[in-house]
């Protein structure tokens, strides 16, 4: 099981993590986007830190739809409609939990995944956090259905995620800002795709019961 306690301590450490890594990915974005990656997502996320002590106790829908209000208000560029999004849709599918089993997660992650397609229109290829999330969430389910335990299964997940982050460095990017430069966005690993790799990241790690 994955407490409400523990969503909450993902999302401190999320938002840790972001801070950390801001101008790894500003870097990133310099290359291929806008240069605002880092800034939006820190922003967004210190506004998150900021209210988790008043969701503690809260259902863990109720905490993924705070989420996500906060970055859709906060977070500059696409990512903050496409985290919003990620975190509502988490929310649909989470109404009265105060703890999800290995497949409550899966729904979870599936569902977060659907909105991003739905909003962002991004395929796999495309150079975009869906070539870090879709492999991940299959990986995920595929071991949930082999009734596999959720650590090794986000264990596995993050791998998969990990793979499909490196994925996008030969690729030509074809949405966003950075399709705007065709063969010269080859070489260069995608920004939101990175930030997607933390998060799942920093779930497995807190589940596990460590810390990055």
């Amino acid at each position: 099981m994955v407490t409400q306690v523990q969503i909450i301590e993902w999302l401190k450490v999320f938002a840790f993590v972001i801070g950390h890594h801001k101008e790894e990915l500003t870097e990133l974005d310099a290359a291929i986007g806008d240069a605002d990656h880092g800034i939006n997502m820190d922003r967004g996320w210190k506004k998150v830190s900021g209210i988790l002590p008043s969701l503690e106790g809260k259902d863990i829908s109720s905490i993924f739809k705070t989420v996500s209000m906060a970055l859709i208000s906060s977070v500059g560029g696409a990512s903050g409609p496409l985290y919003g999004t990620w975190f509502l849709r988490a929310s649909s599918v989470t109404v009265g939990k105060g703890e999800l089993t290995a497949r409550d997660l899966s729904e979870v992650l599936q569902a977060g995944l659907n909105g991003i397609l739905e909003r962002g229109k991004a395929q796999i290829g495309d150079k975009t956090m869906v070539d870090v999330l879709s492999p991940a969430v299959s990986v995920f389910e595929q071991a949930v259905n082999e009734n596999k335990d959720t650590v090794l299964a986000l264990g596995l997940a993050v791998t998969a995620a990990e793979g499909g982050l490196k994925d996008t460095i030969p690729m030509v990017a074809k949405k966003g800002r950075a399709s705007y430069l065709g063969d010269r966005s080859i070489g260069h690993q995608d920004p939101g795709g990175t930030s997607a790799y933390w998060m799942l990241r920093s779930l497995y790690e807190v589940v596990k019961g460590s810390q990055i």
